[in-house]
């Protein structure tokens, strides 16, 4: 009977993977964006990006899922008079980012802020405009600064992926839950759960730190 549920836990390792990685890249886009709009010098912008993200660090993740996914449907309606239900894997994706991003938004400014001006100054000396000297000389440090934190919410952001199984996503914890409504097995299908995300978690970290040491080698070069 264990193997027979094999497959469906194959396809919701792999739904939880994508799951993850969909928004991870929007996270990063939007904790990017945030951290642009809290550095702005206009304070109108500034001071109602600082306030949305500490009111989304302060906001329990699933309260986030729920209402992305029944909010929008709701706004919607109201704008319309028309129902319309959106994806509810797209709208995890959405929640997940906007979780992550109000994290990583934070690792990045202090990554940002732990580069000295000298930097930015060398860079200047030697005849490259702002933009280029952020993409060639900046940026590559900030990665290395901010490699660490990213990490930590990326393992973080794998675990959570189990909020969006209650707006009916049969990612890895919700297949779990419908096989053991049939076999009545908890322990047997969420110890499989935990040692799938385990297993994921690990590989994460193998690759992280690959990452990291790439990293480490790309700015040795650079000096």
């Amino acid at each position: 009977m264990f193997i027979d549920y094999l497959p469906l836990l194959y396809s919701a390792t792999l739904l939880t993977l994508g799951l993850a990685v969909s928004s991870l890249v929007v996270g990063l886009v939007l904790s990017m964006l945030f951290v642009v709009l809290e550095a702005s010098k206009f304070s109108y912008i500034r001071k109602p990006a600082s306030l949305i993200i500490t009111l989304l660090r302060g906001l329990p993740e699933i309260i986030v899922v729920l209402l992305i996914y029944f909010g929008s449907t709701e706004i919607v309606e109201k704008l319309t008079g028309q129902y319309v239900e959106f994806s509810a894997f797209w709208c995890g994706v959405l929640a997940l980012a906007i979780i992550f991003a109000s994290y990583a938004s934070q690792s990045l400014r202090g990554a940002i802020q732990a580069i000295p001006l000298g930097q930015w100054e060398s860079a200047a000396a030697l005849g490259l405009s702002r933009p280029r000297a952020f993409i060639r000389i900046i940026l590559p440090q900030v990665w290395r600064h901010a490699l660490p934190g990213l990490s930590n919410q990326w393992l973080v952001l794998l675990k959570d992926t189990a909020l969006v199984s209650l707006i009916g996503v049969h990612e890895l914890m919700r297949q779990s839950e419908l096989i053991n409504t049939v076999t009545h097995q908890p322990f047997t299908w969420y110890g499989t759960a935990a040692l799938l995300y385990l297993a994921i978690t690990l590989v994460s970290q193998f690759f992280i730190r690959k990452l990291e040491l790439r990293v480490t080698r790309f700015e040795r070069g650079i000096k």
